[in-house]
């Protein structure tokens, strides 16, 4: 019997540091965060699919983008629950849910459970750690 589960992309720093911009090896790589209305797409509004910078997993689709007035992409699911992983993040003397690409492990951002229905939550993304994949119309 084969085991279906999608194995783990794994890299070494230095084929990270290839393959991705500074700013995109900083956030997704060592977990760091854009500076607020400066990334790609936070205010893209086409129809599209959002999907990891790294590994080019399907991450978010547009239909569950909303703004959310914080100058990041924000979602209130992804486009699956295994497409991404939840991890506790206890840095800058508080206690937030971490998201991360499920396939990767690459930093996506952080979950909130103030965002609209149906949901309730707020993924909130770095821009860079994703690409924007538009629907052909």
């Amino acid at each position: 019997m084969s085991d279906t589960k999608t194995l783990k992309v794994e890299k070494s720093e230095a084929e990270w540091r290839e393959q991705l911009t500074p700013e995109q090896f900083h956030v997704t790589r060592k977990h760091g965060t854009e500076r607020a209305f400066t990334g790609p797409n936070w205010d893209q509004k086409a129809p599209g699919l959002y999907r990891c910078i790294c590994c080019d997993k399907p991450l978010f689709r547009s239909e569950t983008k909303f703004e959310s007035g914080t100058g990041w992409p924000s979602f209130y699911e992804p486009v699956e629950p295994e497409a991404v992983s939840e991890h506790k993040d206890r840095s800058w003397f508080m206690t937030r849910t971490e998201i991360r690409c499920a396939d990767c492990d690459a930093h996506l951002g952080h979950v909130f459970p103030d965002g609209p229905r149906p949901t309730g939550l707020r993924y909130c993304m770095n821009g860079v750690a994703m690409a924007f994949d538009p629907d052909n119309r």
